[in-house]
């Protein structure tokens, strides 16, 4: 790193921050879109606005963001001329001393640093204009900056495009399933019958406690570390209960004594992403059930649990629950409306013969989609490596050169 300057990111690029909106300032169509960093990455769920402001809150096409908040990182923006919200920075660089893509590159090191920093897990990261504008690069030449950059774009072109190719591969996977999933529901076979779901059921509860949420509190801490039973969230099922569950004392595992699960019960959510269905595994210990999760338990003389599973994740089931919600802001889902659904009913022995169709598709989806995950990681690793060379010198060293 020769004749490499260290510098302050705050002494070569000043960093601006958009502009904090009210809600009622969000229209849905107006003479501006207004970029958040809810879609930062993407172009859904667009707001709009009229007003007229300061040229420094405007960004367009060829300007370097940076999504400081949530969304978190950096991105050459292809947008056209759009209103950047507080949560976003627009860069204004020092073009005698940075090349605009170098310092791109360098952001995107610089991300995965920063979650590193704030810890692996971390869902919520952020980083102030302070502490950015403190953080330190080495910074070559302009004719060497363009060097790296020139090497690094064709290294990554290979790379994101075997990385689209994969995640094309794991979308058409998991496609594959959903598909066959809604064939098999798509007619009613021999024998079949529609039934509502409230009269397959032996439970449907939400019950938690005799009294309000404080004799809740007052008798339900959840522990980090070992405790007599697991207290199961609807985040433990996304996360494929891997180090996530939390635990609850005796006392409080008797007391909730409704909502104790064993494995192979319903839960539907009842708040927050109303209306997602899980199917309760077999955990090594006692579980109960957090707030805001209903437990059913089937009928099991009239319709297996694992078969009602996979009816109401076929497309059959989704609609019906979509049709249910309530809210507008906050959706949720009521007993009744779970008790409403049309579930068709083929015989025991069919249902099983379905689920163990299903059953053995999933398992070769869910293997086909590790191994895809495993190879979008390693290339993304790669491409870490080689910006870990590029802003250490080492990507453009010669042989011999010291």
């Amino acid at each position: 790193m020769k004749n490499w300057e260290l510098v302050r990111l705050g002494d070569i690029c000043n960093l601006i921050n958009g502009r904090a909106y009210k809600k009622a300032e969000l229209l849905h169509e107006g003479k501006y879109p207004v970029l958040r960093v809810g879609n930062f990455f993407s172009n859904r769920s667009w707001y709009y606005s009229n007003l007229e402001l300061d040229d420094s809150k405007y960004c367009d096409d060829g300007d370097l963001l940076y999504a400081w908040s949530a969304s978190f990182g950096p991105r050459i923006w292809k947008g056209g001329k759009v209103i950047y919200h507080y949560h976003i920075w627009k860069t204004n660089l020092n073009l005698d001393k940075v090349d605009k893509k170098y310092l791109y590159y360098w952001f995107e090191w610089d991300t995965e640093r920063i979650k590193t920093e704030q810890g692996v897990g971390t869902t919520m990261i952020h980083v102030t204009k302070e502490a950015m504008e403190n953080r330190s690069l080495y910074l070559p030449a302009i004719p060497e900056q363009k060097r790296i950059v020139a090497i690094a774009d064709e290294a990554f072109e290979g790379i994101d495009t075997a990385i689209s190719n994969t995640e094309k591969n794991l979308s058409n996977a998991r496609e594959l399933f959903e598909s066959y999933l809604n064939s098999i529901f798509s007619q009613k076979g021999e024998g079949w019958e529609e039934k509502k779901l409230g009269n397959l059921l032996d439970t449907l509860t939400d019950y938690h406690a005799n009294g309000s949420y404080e004799i809740l509190k007052r008798n339900v801490r959840l522990l980090d570390n070992d405790g007599y039973a697991y207290m199961v969230r609807s985040t433990d099922f996304e996360n494929k209960f891997t180090n996530s569950l939390k635990y609850i004392d005796k006392h409080a595992y008797e007391f909730l004594s409704k909502s104790k699960v064993f494995g192979g019960e319903i839960i539907i959510s009842k708040i927050g992403n109303a209306g997602k269905v899980y199917l309760m595994p077999t955990i090594d210990r006692p579980c109960s059930l957090a707030m805001n999760l209903f437990l059913l338990r089937t009928n099991l003389n009239q319709i297996q649990s694992d078969y009602l599973y996979f009816f109401l994740e076929s497309r059959f089931g989704k609609v019906q629950i979509y049709e249910r919600l309530n809210g507008t802001t906050t959706k949720t889902i009521r007993k009744d409306g779970i008790r409403s659904l049309n579930i068709l009913v083929p015989p025991l022995s069919e249902q099983k013969n379905i689920v163990e169709k299903l059953d053995t598709l999933l398992t070769e989806t869910q293997r086909l989609e590790n191994i895809y995950r495993q190879k979008i990681a390693a290339l993304k690793e790669l491409k870490q490596s080689i910006l870990q060379k590029a802003f250490t010198g080492e990507l453009t060293t010669d042989k011999g050169e010291k």
